[in-house]
């Protein structure tokens, strides 16, 4: 099967090459960026990670499962291999030593949230960034008029928003309301880092008979009339689902191959804990850019013949409890294109 996904991904690295502007960011490095773009993959032709660099699959995972557990303390990505957000956490450690000389590196910052349980509880954690907004997004209670004609705030509460999402699929999946949310204004200014992809909506739709019949390959069923009854009483799935995430801010070497792998596999989880089949995954994208000292690393990658997508195989949803067990298959990529991280 065609792997289009790469050459989509390719093709958006050629196109920031011939057409980005040269933009200042916040970590001094400089971009060429353009703007509002978008990523479009089709589940069905394999799990969206890309094949044209190797991809460090299990990185990815943890940090899903980082985010769907409402962690936000880096403590478990780093007991788990994953140093995704080291530079960000040390970087508001180092805050701290403005004005000293002696500022303690960052190996000796990881060394101690490894070890330091009372030093990674009080400068391993990052605000309330993703997971915090997903499962414990926070409300005051509905604003209350009272005797003296003045407003109450109610009382403090937590919404998981991802448990709210799981129950709206099974209970009304035909909504336009199937959303969760990062960007909490009221907490930006509490967050190491504002949510790059700020948010998710996810679309379901009845499956055709036809399409039932081709994906279940149900041939053995004596009356026509009758499988789609079949189907039903043996609990196969009546709907597809398609998930779409918006991005404002697209590091497209680094982060964007993560971020795709990341919603592909959210989608996944999301579709075995409702019973549905994953359809399609689109990435609105803002502000995509190469960091100047990507560039070249870019147009190896643009050099590069695709491999057919792997296949991946749920057995457990990883929702509740946290906890995701997997299968990929036939994953052949080309090596890996190594690239410094800005933060």
């Amino acid at each position: 099967m065609v792997n289009n996904l790469d050459k989509q991904y390719q093709s958006l690295l050629q196109d920031i090459i011939n057409n980005g502007v040269e933009k200042k960011d916040r970590t001094g490095t400089g971009t060429i960026s353009v703007f509002g773009r978008q990523i479009r993959h089709k589940m069905s032709d394999g799990f969206p990670l890309l094949t044209t660099k190797k991809m460090a699959f299990k990185t990815m995972v943890t940090e899903l499962l980082w985010f769907l557990r409402g962690d936000t303390n880096i403590k478990y990505l780093v007991d788990n291999g994953c140093h995704i957000w080291d530079g960000d956490a040390y970087k508001n450690y180092t805050k701290s030593f403005l004005g000293y000389e002696d500022i303690p590196s960052q190996e000796w910052f990881i060394n101690e949230i490894k070890t330091n349980p009372d030093f990674a509880n009080r400068f391993g954690d990052l605000g309330p960034i993703y997971g915090k907004q997903w499962r414990k997004w926070g409300r005051k209670g509905k604003y209350v008029v009272n005797e003296d004609l003045k407003f109450s705030n109610g009382t403090f509460t937590e919404i998981d928003q991802i448990a709210n999402l799981i129950n709206d699929l099974k209970t009304n999946p035909d909504s336009r309301r199937l959303m969760v949310s990062a960007w909490n204004v009221g907490e930006l200014d509490q967050m190491v880092l504002p949510p790059c992809h700020y948010g998710f909506q996810v679309y379901t739709r009845e499956l055709s008979e036809k399409e039932r019949l081709d994906l279940f390959k149900v041939d053995s069923i004596d009356r026509v009339d009758s499988y789609g009854k079949w189907l039903d009483d043996n609990g196969y799935p009546k709907r597809a689902i398609s998930l779409m995430w918006n991005q404002r801010s697209v590091d497209t070497f680094l982060g964007l191959p993560f971020n795709i792998a990341s919603y592909g596999l959210l989608l996944e989880i999301i579709a075995k804990e409702v019973n549905m089949i994953p359809d399609e995954l689109i990435g609105n994208l803002g502000d995509v850019h190469l960091y100047s000292n990507h560039i070249e690393q870019a147009k190896e990658q643009i050099s590069r013949e695709p491999f057919e997508l792997p296949k991946l195989t749920l057995e457990h949803s990883g929702l509740d409890p946290v906890e995701l067990v997997y299968k990929l298959e036939d994953y052949q990529s080309h090596p890996t294109i190594k690239a410094p991280l800005s933060n």
